[in-house]
């Protein structure tokens, strides 16, 4: 069983800067397409970031240029570091890893970030 612990969130004025870890477990790290996802109260969850084994990266476009996704094989880890956040920004952070050969996915329990005066 794949098991996804986040880390990271909380408080941080607009503006500021803030790195969200993501440590996977159970699983052979290097067959999952890892991808950040966010969800704020009365929003649908949806897709913040997204990067594949090679390292190919994806990005929604209202964080572009701003957020960058990575992944660290030997811890598999996978990162989302955020600059120039916004109030908009403030949501819960969700950690997905989805096996790329048996389409399984799982979710890790959420971080909060708040982006705030």
């Amino acid at each position: 069983q794949v098991q996804l612990v986040e880390s990271g969130g909380g408080l941080v004025q607009p503006g500021g800067s803030l790195r969200l870890s993501c440590a996977a477990s159970g699983g052979v790290f290097s067959l999952y397409y890892m991808r950040w996802y966010r969800q704020a109260p009365g929003n649908q969850r949806e897709l913040v970031a997204g990067i594949v084994d090679g390292g190919s990266t994806n990005y929604a476009d209202s964080v572009k240029g701003r957020f960058v996704i990575s992944r660290d094989h030997t811890k598999h880890s996978v990162y989302l570091q955020m600059h120039s956040l916004k109030p908009e920004d403030t949501a819960v952070y969700y950690c997905n890893g989805r096996n790329i050969r048996s389409g399984n996915e799982y979710w890790g329990q959420g971080t909060q970030v708040t982006v705030s005066a």
